[in-house]
């Protein structure tokens, strides 16, 4: 078998644009996706394309949208580049049989990536993806790719350009009290970071009382100021100044395909993603009063488990991914699931992360109970207790990765931080769980040359020494 560059990892297939990431790789893996199709009779509902701001998005889901069309399958594709979780609710708006997303997410202006939506507008699953997989293998020795001009596949109807906006804002109107927000003239400072999601927050709130400014709403796939469009603190330094210059209610920041958001409080302080999740499950749980499961990867919050407690509803964990997520959202009618990385996916919606109905979900959460994000964050802390949280991301060399496994797997330390290790797993990565509840993660990226440290504890303090014992444990 020739060398396979398409490695799929945990949300899709990324790679360096114009060293793996090539058209014709885009093709393969594109004409690996039809022949799953066609053998699992999706092929008759057709397909959503869509596509981020990224450098040659929109040439590269041009190309898939002619392999796709060369086998005959419909593809609904898209006018301009849109949110993931536009085209994710596209999927169901059409009831296609799936989407491809031409984008890498967060990574780095040098990173494109090809995601696979399954028929209800989830990341595609475990199964699917393996399925894909093995396709492209089959692909790359056969050399046979079908493939059709997209002039030619528009005139035959094979190819139909769509404005995926209108059904998506529809649906958000049924997710959330937009009515009931629209008096309110709180001032919100946005982030778009360059990428997908720009100006849809002004859109889905033209007709409120809103204040909206907008910065880094200009598609720019080098994202210039920023090493990533990930809405982190570090790359959230103007976000910052801005909502402090203008006296902003809050800050909202989407990534670079508006699956994740990062939040910041009427001061410019970044609320971490572990703080986010557990106030979008306190303002279902209590604003609005909904009961149901809630989904976690082992990355997120205790205080999940404690709210879990307090609501007396059940709490799942999963491994890292939104295709490990989706899966336990619809078999406990989950009301959240969400990860980490700052996305958060509702009950009612597609079963996947969504930057805009987070971020509107959070300002009903300040509308509903007349309080700033900072004294919201103390009602919770008075809820479950104080929870401080950080990750480190280390680059390493991929000759490494056996060896820096081989020396944390042997490690088994007893204590960490003077606590003892009451609990050591490898669900997803290495996971050691303190006596006190304090956890430590250490693991790969999925789809990032990465190793992340994560953890969770009662003070900053404690969080750094503990980020830095995970570290000395690595040996990088």
């Amino acid at each position: 078998m020739i060398n396979n560059p398409i490695k799929f990892g945990t949300d899709g297939w990324r790679g360096v644009i114009a060293e793996d990431f090539t058209f014709d790789n885009v093709r393969i893996c594109t004409q690996a996706f039809a022949l799953y199709l066609q053998k699992s009779e999706l092929a008759s509902r057709g397909i959503v394309i869509g596509y981020d701001t990224r450098f040659a998005s929109k040439e590269f889901a041009s190309a898939a949208a002619e392999v796709i069309a060369a086998n005959g399958i419909k593809v609904y594709l898209c006018n301009k580049a849109e949110p993931t979780p536009v085209v994710s609710y596209g999927v169901v708006a059409k009831q296609a049989g799936g989407a491809i997303i031409i984008t890498a997410s967060h990574n780095p202006g040098k990173w494109n990536g090809f995601k696979i939506k399954s028929k209800d507008g989830a990341s595609a699953p475990t199964e699917v993806i393996s399925q894909i997989e093995e396709n492209v293998g089959l692909v790359i020795d056969s050399g046979k790719i079908n493939r059709m001009p997209l002039s030619k596949a528009v005139e035959k109807g094979l190819v139909e350009y769509t404005e995926l906006y209108p059904d998506y804002q529809a649906q958000i109107v049924r997710l959330v009290d937009l009515d009931g927000m629209k008096n309110s003239k709180l001032k919100i400072a946005v982030d778009s970071m360059f990428g997908a999601g720009a100006g849809y927050f002004k859109a889905l709130l033209k007709d409120s009382a809103f204040e909206i400014i907008e910065i880094n709403d200009q598609p720019n796939p080098v994202f210039p100021g920023i090493k990533q469009p990930e809405p982190i603190a570090g790359n959230l330094i103007r976000l910052s100044e801005l909502i402090k210059n203008s006296e902003a209610d809050a800050g909202l920041a989407t990534d670079g395909d508006a699956d994740r958001i990062g939040i910041m409080d009427e001061n410019g302080n970044f609320l971490a993603q572990l703080q986010v999740y557990a106030l979008l499950a306190l303002y279902l749980l209590e604003v609005r009063g909904e009961r149901g499961a809630i989904i976690k990867t082992i990355t997120t919050t205790r205080m999940l488990d404690k709210l879990g407690k307090l609501y007396d509803v059940p709490v799942y964990e999963t491994k890292v991914g939104f295709k490990y997520v989706a899966p336990l959202m619809l078999e406990h009618d989950a009301i959240i699931g969400g990860e980490e990385s700052g996305g958060y996916g509702l009950r009612g919606h597609v079963p996947e992360r969504d930057a805009l109905l987070a971020g509107l979900c959070f300002l009903d959460l300040i509308i509903k109970t007349g309080k700033k994000p900072s004294q919201l964050l103390k009602d919770l802390y008075d809820k479950v207790g104080e929870h401080y949280y950080d990750r480190v991301d280390i680059e390493f060399d991929e000759e490494q990765r056996e060896i820096i496994t081989g020396r944390v797997r042997d490690s088994h330390p007893k204590f960490i931080d003077g606590m003892e290790v009451a609990k050591e797993d490898t669900i997803d990565g290495f996971r050691y769980i303190l006596s006190d509840g304090t956890w430590l993660l250490i693991r790969f990226s999925g789809t990032e040359p990465l190793l992340r440290i994560y953890t969770e504890s009662d003070s900053r303090e404690r969080v750094k020494r503990l980020l830095e014992f995970g570290k000395n444990l690595t040996g990088v």
